[in-house]
C-alpha cells in the first residue's frame, strides 16, 4: 500500500491512488482476439518499427506504418503493407503527436499497436486512448506506465514490494538544509549532499520479463542484461549474461523483478533496472515499461522472440506453459546459453567528441559471416537502414543494433571485432571505431566493466586505435599487396621494380621482389620498407627512420596467404602468417592517400617506390590553416539563434549561438577573449560541419 507521503510528493498522481494498487487493476478475462489477418500498427520508426514488421509478419499479421514528410522513402515504410504519413519532420509535429497517431489507426483500422521504444511508447496518455478506441495497445497497462515512470512512485512501490533499493530519502525535498539533513540520516555525516547512497564503482544490470498480467499472473524473468558500458548514460555496449553475477544473485534479481511486475499488474515486455556493486549487492533504480532497444542480446542467449510474447498477450493469451514451467524450473530463470554482444551504432564522429552526423549512406554493407574468419559466431544486425538511406538531423542517429553470439563471451567479443571490422558505412561518420576499441581493451574482455569504464579508459575521448607493432607491420605488406593487386587488375603501369638485399631465398641469393615503402599515416607518417616476393607467398618489412632510407629495427619476414580484394568493394582480406586480416577501403584520393580501415584503426597510406620516397623527403609540409579567429558549426545541422552581435566583445565561455541537430540544441560557447568581427550565417540556415558561423577581430 503506498504511504501517504508518496502521494503527495508525486504531483502526477490523484489521490484515488491511496487505493491499495492491486485494486486498480481489473481480474476480469480479456477476450482473446485473433491475431493472423489482423493489422497492427507500429507508432515509431527505423529499425525498431522493421523488427516488429518482422515478427508480426511471420505471424500471419499485416503491418501499418506511421511516418513524417522527410521519412516517405524510409525503410520502415517499405517494410509495411499500408503506410500514414503523420506530419512534418520535427518529431514534435509528427510523431509525438497523439492525434495524429490516433487518426492513422482509425484510418487504416488497426486492431493492435506497437509503440516500439521512444516516441510515445511509455507515454500513459497515448496508451488510455489507444485502448478507449477498442483498440490493443501491444504493452503494460497505462496505471503500470504512469506508476513506473515516476522516480517517486516507482520507488515507493518497490519499497512496498520488498524492493531492494538504495538507502535515501523517499518524497519531495523542500530545501537545501532539508537535503542536508537527510544526507546525515542517510549514513553522510559531512557537508556533502547525498539524497542516496553513493554505490561505489556500479554495473548497471537489468532484467527483461514477460507478463500476463492479473488475469494469468504469469511472470518470467530472463537472464540479466549488462548495460554498464555508457557515455552520457547513453548505453553503447551491451551483453547478456553479466559475468559480474553468481548464480544465487541472478536469481535473487529475478525473483525481484517479478514481485514488482506483480505489484503493478504488469503485461507484456517490460524491464527491471538495478544497480549492482561488486560484492553482489543490488538495488532497485527503475522500471522501462517497454521493450528495450537492447533486447535483441536476450533473444539471441535464449531463442525467445519476445515481440512475439507481446503480440500473443495484447491479444488475451497467457504465456506458452512450456515458457512459464522452464522459467520456474530454472530457479525463476529463463534457461539460456552460451553469450551474447550488441554493439549499438551510431552516426557520431567519435574522433570530434561523437557529434552526430547527418547525410546520405553512400556505402552501406551489413556484416555476414561469410568470407571471414568467424567460425562458431552468430552475428545479427537490426537496422532500418539501406545504402542510399538518408541519416537525418531530425531524429535519432542509430543506425542499427550489431549483435554477435557465441558459446563463450571471447569468441562473442572477438567476433564482435570481427564484425565492426567488416561493417561499411561511408557518407557519415560513426562509431565503429570506438567500438571495436572497447572490444579490443583488456579490461573490458576480463569483465571489468562498471558504469564508470569510459570515463576511466577514455578520459580525454577517443583518439583512434593504436595498432600494436605486429598488426602495423601487417596493415604495411597488406596495403603493399592491395596496390600490386590493383595495380595488376586495372593494368596500370607498375611502381618501379627491383631487386631487394632485404629478400633472399633460403640458399642466399636475392629474389625479384616488388619493393615498396608503405607510409601509414599520411605523407609524413611512419614508413616501412615493403619487399613481396614476385610468386606472393612470401614478404619482408623493415621499419625506417623517419624522413629517410635508413632502416631500424628488426627485419620482419612473413608467409603471406590467400587474398580476396577486388578495385569495387569496399572489403579486402589477406593472410599474413596465417592470420586473416579484413582491410576496409575507404578510397584513395588525388595525391595518392588511400585511406583504410583495419582493427578499428583508420588510416591514411601511401605506397610509392624507393626513388618518389626519397625525393618526398624535400616536399615542404603543407600549410596549416589557422581557425583560431573562426567559430566553426561543429556538426550539421541547423542555426536556431545567436546571443551575440557584430562588435560584441565577448569572454571566455560565454554563449554565441545554438545549433540544433538529433533534436538536440547544442549552446556554442566562445573558446576565447575577443571581440566579433563577422556572423557569417542566418538563424533557420541549414549548416554543415565545419561552417564558419563567426570571426573574431584579430589581437592587437
Amino acid at each position: 500500500m503506498l504511504s501517504a507521503a508518496s502521494i503527495l510528493a508525486s504531483k502526477r498522481f490523484t489521490p484515488r491512488h491511496a487505493a491499495p494498487y492491486a485494486a486498480l487493476f481489473s481480474s476480469a478475462a480479456q477476450e482473446i482476439l485473433p491475431l493472423e489477418g489482423e493489422k497492427v500498427l507500429v507508432a515509431n520508426r527505423g529499425e525498431i518499427a522493421c523488427r516488429v514488421f518482422r515478427t508480426a509478419k511471420s505471424m500471419g499479421m499485416s503491418t501499418v506504418s506511421i511516418h513524417s514528410d522527410v521519412d516517405t522513402m524510409a525503410q520502415h515504410v517499405k517494410h509495411s503493407d499500408e503506410a500514414i504519413c503523420v506530419g512534418p519532420a520535427a518529431s514534435i509535429k509528427s510523431y509525438l503527436v497523439i492525434e495524429n497517431v490516433i487518426d492513422a489507426i482509425k484510418q487504416t483500422g488497426a486492431k493492435y499497436v506497437h509503440p516500439g521504444y521512444g516516441f510515445l511508447s511509455e507515454n500513459s496518455v497515448f496508451c488510455e486512448a489507444v485502448q478507449d478506441m477498442g483498440v490493443r495497445f501491444v504493452g503494460p497497462p497505462s496505471r503500470a506506465i504512469q506508476a513506473m515512470g515516476d522516480k517517486i512512485e516507482s520507488k515507493q512501490i518497490a519499497i512496498d514490494a520488498g524492493i531492494n533499493t538504495i538507502p535515501g530519502f523517499q518524497g519531495v525535498i523542500k530545501d537545501a538544509e532539508e537535503c542536508v539533513e537527510i544526507s546525515k540520516e542517510v549514513g553522510f555525516d559531512d557537508d556533502r549532499i547525498f539524497v542516496e547512497k553513493f554505490i561505489e564503482r556500479p554495473h548497471h544490470i537489468e532484467i527483461q520479463l514477460l507478463a500476463d498480467g492479473p488475469v494469468h499472473d504469469n511472470v518470467v524473468c530472463f537472464p540479466e542484461r549488462e548495460c554498464s558500458i555508457q557515455r552520457r548514460n547513453q548505453k553503447v555496449i551491451e551483453e547478456a549474461p553479466s559475468v559480474l553475477l553468481t548464480e544465487e544473485t541472478r536469481q535473487a534479481m529475478a525473483s525481484q523483478a517479478a514481485q514488482l511486475a506483480r505489484a503493478v499488474g504488469y503485461s507484456s515486455a517490460g524491464t527491471v533496472e538495478f544497480l549492482c556493486d561488486e560484492k553482489q549487492n543490488f538495488y532497485f533504480l527503475e522500471m522501462n515499461t517497454r521493450l528495450q532497444v537492447e533486447h535483441p542480446v536476450t533473444e539471441m542467449i535464449t531463442n525467445v522472440d519476445l515481440v512475439q510474447h507481446m503480440l500473443e498477450v495484447a491479444a488475451g493469451h497467457p504465456l506458452p506453459a512450456d515458457l512459464v514451467k522452464a522459467c520456474a524450473d530454472n530457479g525463476g530463470v529463463v534457461p539460456f546459453k552460451g553469450w551474447a554482444i550488441e554493439s549499438r551504432i551510431y552516426a557520431e564522429d567519435p574522433f570530434r567528441g561523437f557529434l552526430p552526423s547527418t547525410g546520405p549512406l553512400l556505402s552501406y554493407e551489413e556484416p555476414t559471416t561469410e568470407g571471414v574468419d568467424m567460425e562458431g559466431v552468430t552475428v545479427r544486425c537490426d537496422s532500418g537502414v539501406v545504402e542510399g538511406s538518408d541519416i537525418s538531423m531530425f531524429y535519432d542517429p542509430m543506425i542499427s543494433k550489431l549483435v554477435t553470439y557465441a558459446d563463450t563471451r571471447i569468441k562473442a567479443i572477438d567476433g564482435m571485432a570481427a564484425a565492426l571490422n567488416q561493417y561499411v558505412i561511408k557518407g557519415v561518420g560513426h562509431n565503429t571505431p570506438f567500438c571495436a576499441s572497447v572490444c579490443r581493451n583488456q579490461h573490458f574482455r576480463d569483465g571489468d566493466t562498471p558504469t564508470s569504464f569510459i570515463d576511466t579508459h577514455y578520459p580525454e575521448g577517443f583518439h583512434g586505435v593504436e595498432l600494436k607493432e605486429e598488426e602495423t607491420v601487417a596493415l604495411a605488406v597488406s596495403v603493399a599487396a592491395i596496390a600490386r593487386a590493383k595495380s595488376e587488375i586495372l593494368e596500370t603501369p607498375p611502381l618501379p621494380l627491383s631487386s631487394s638485399e632485404l629478400f633472399q631465398t633460403d640458399s642466399g641469393e636475392p629474389v625479384v621482389v616488388d619493393n615498396v615503402i608503405v607510409t601509414l599515416g599520411g605523407h609524413r607518417g611512419q614508413s616501412y620498407a615493403v619487399a613481396l616476393e614476385d610468386a606472393g607467398t612470401r614478404a619482408q618489412v623493415r621499419k625506417l627512420a623517419t624522413g629517410s632510407m635508413e632502416y631500424e629495427g628488426d627485419v620482419h619476414t612473413l608467409d603471406l596467404g590467400p587474398m580476396d580484394y577486388s578495385p569495387v568493394s569496399s572489403l579486402a582480406t589477406t593472410t599474413v602468417d596465417g592470420e586473416q586480416k579484413v582491410i576496409q577501403i575507404f578510397g584513395e584520393d588525388a595525391q595518392g592517400v588511400l585511406s583504410v580501415q583495419m582493427e578499428g584503426s583508420v588510416v591514411d597510406c601511401v605506397v610509392r617506390s624507393p626513388d618518389q620516397f626519397a625525393l618526398s623527403t624535400y616536399m615542404k609540409e603543407p600549410p596549416v590553416i589557422d581557425t583560431s579567429l573562426m567559430l566553426l558549426s561543429p556538426m550539421p545541422g541547423k542555426l536556431i539563434s545567436y546571443a551575440v552581435q557584430v562588435g560584441d566583445s565577448v569572454e571566455l565561455g560565454q554563449e554565441l549561438c545554438v545549433v540544433e541537430a538529433m533534436k538536440m540544441q547544442n549552446v556554442q560557447r566562445s573558446e576565447r577573449r575577443g571581440v566579433i568581427k563577422s556572423i557569417n550565417c542566418e538563424v533557420g540556415d541549414s549548416l554543415k560541419v565545419d561552417e564558419v558561423l563567426i570571426e573574431f577581430e584579430e589581437d592587437e
